[in-house]
């Protein structure tokens, strides 16, 4: 094929864009805040969790305090039941000195349900405490992702202003170049991983970085400038004397 000199500095300017193309979307696809978006929403993600946990846990512990207050109201009421009867005077010696039995026996009884009591109270605020944490944790970590997703987000629009302008010139500059040969560098390049035309330096071709040899060199430097040159490596279009 051939192509005129103007065309083939053209073709080259138009790798050039694909090249940057393709580096942009590879930033945009590795920004460093998508993936720390993507550690604080799972930290996110685990703080709520473990918030809903206690929260089940504190509901569970608070249904367990409302069983021992009662056990200890009820003993309470027998101590009251049993010391009225002692104030009253009214029952035997016999029956007397059951009731300060058993009065001292509902005071100890008393005593460990209270202790208890209080172990499951202590609980209680201990899992509240979590819960606050975690809580500000949640916080935290939303205000993080706000900011990271702006953050995101304005790096990509950044990106992306710059890919149109890329777009803008690539088309502008395609534009003049022969169909058949935007077909040709189309070709390669889809089937050559993005790399579809490159510059002849020093004897080396710079899309595969590999020197030619003499003889290939030799052979290249005797065709007409208007012949399309191809690497032997790598296949793309060598581009000479741009």
């Amino acid at each position: 094929m051939k192509a005129s000199s103007s065309d083939q500095r053209q073709i080259l300017d138009v790798a050039t864009f694909d090249q940057k193309t393709t580096a942009l979307n590879h930033s945009a696809s590795t920004l460093p805040e998508i993936a720390e978006l993507v550690s604080v929403t799972t930290k996110s993600h685990n703080a709520r969790d473990l918030r809903i946990a206690a929260e089940t846990e504190l509901n569970d512990v608070k249904r367990e305090l409302l069983r021992a207050e009662a056990d200890v109201e009820q003993v309470v009421l027998r101590i009251t039941r049993d010391e009225t009867r002692l104030s009253s005077g009214s029952a035997s010696p016999k029956e007397l000195e059951q009731l300060q039995h058993e009065v001292g026996t509902l005071n100890s009884r008393r005593s460990e349900l209270e202790e208890v009591e209080l172990e499951i109270m202590m609980r209680v605020d201990e899992i509240k405490s979590r819960i606050d944490e975690l809580t500000s944790q949640e916080a935290s970590y939303t205000a993080q992702i706000d900011d990271l997703n702006i953050r995101k987000e304005n790096a990509l629009a950044r990106i992306n202003g710059e890919l149109e302008s890329l777009a803008k010139e690539r088309s502008e500059t395609l534009a003049s170049v022969s169909p058949e040969f935007v077909a040709l560098y189309e070709k390669i390049r889809t089937s050559n991983n993005g790399n579809g035309a490159a510059l002849l330096v020093a004897g080396a071709c710079t899309g595969c970085n590999l020197s030619i040899n003499a003889v290939e060199l030799k052979r290249i430097s005797d065709l007409a400038q208007d012949e399309v040159v191809r690497c032997e490596e790598c296949r793309c279009i060598l581009v000479r004397g741009a």
